[in-house]
């Protein structure tokens, strides 16, 4: 009952996380830590990608539409819109994809709850939506070398503590692209790299080398879900309202209260 009440609790944590622009990864790696969870490398890895793939569902549903005229544009088989939009999704996808493949045993060693890492790294989101707070309003939609910019924002966050979607609505907004547009893309890039992960746990059997029981992670996956479809929502609505800045004094408070409870922990 404990790990399905740990997981629930991580579950709403990443569904809050994922779409504000604070770092789901962040958040839960700090939540791991004071909440005594000592499940470390391919365990932890295994409920972050559990957790994230329940997000990119939310991502899903709540841009159904938008996905659906991607789709029946791409099926056209014409360059029209839709197949540019799609074109521009794939080079965003580009640098993460090279980062997650090629250092992906590193990669793993950063989500053992270290907490001052990720406090550092929630520093700089914090510096990165603060800028993008104080960048001017715009109408300018994505391009591809924009799209290619967007995607090494993305490749960094993967360091826990850097907000994926802070780092890149950040990078968009300060490369001049407009706010709605930057959210929408930044919400859709994402799906197709959760996805991928997903499928090559699957076919590595990651799910079967772990104690990691279904029952927890199933509870997780449906309150990240859950979750995530109203965070999804309302950080729309925040973007188009330029809140930006006001999330950069959160990570820099959660980054400070984490290091001083961390060593006060020693």
């Amino acid at each position: 009952m404990e790990a399905i009440i740990r997981s629930a609790v991580l579950g709403i944590i990443q569904g809050l996380t994922e779409f504000l622009p604070v770092s789901s990864s962040g958040h839960l790696e700090l939540a791991k830590y004071f909440l005594g969870d000592t499940s470390v490398g391919e365990e932890s890895l295994l409920m972050t990608v559990a957790l994230h793939a329940a997000t990119a569902l939310s991502t899903i549903v709540v841009f159904r539409k938008d996905l659906a005229d991607i789709f029946k544009g791409l099926f056209q088989f014409r360059w029209n819109e839709e197949t540019q939009y799609s074109l521009k999704i794939v080079l965003s996808m580009i640098p993460a994809a090279v980062v997650g493949l090629l250092f992906e045993s590193q990669i793993e060693e950063l989500f053992n709850q270290r907490v001052v890492l990720v406090s550092l790294m929630l520093g700089v989101t914090g510096l990165l939506l603060l800028l993008a707070g104080r960048s001017r309003p715009t109408d300018k939609p994505v391009g591809y070398l924009n799209a290619f910019l967007v995607g090494i924002a993305q490749a960094i966050a993967i360091m826990p503590g850097i907000s994926r979607s802070g780092a890149t609505i950040s990078t968009s907004v300060l490369l001049g692209i407009g706010r709605e547009q930057a959210a929408r893309f930044s919400f859709l890039m994402v799906v197709p790299l959760i996805l991928g992960k997903m499928a090559k746990s699957l076919m590595d059997g990651e799910l079967a080398h772990t104690s990691i029981g279904m029952a927890p992670l199933a509870v997780g996956f449906a309150a990240a879900f859950i979750t995530g479809i109203l965070a999804c929502m309302w950080m729309i609505k925040l973007v188009k309202n330029s809140k930006l800045a006001y999330f950069s004094v959160y990570c820099f408070l959660i980054a400070a209260i984490a290091i001083i409870a961390f060593y006060l922990n020693q």
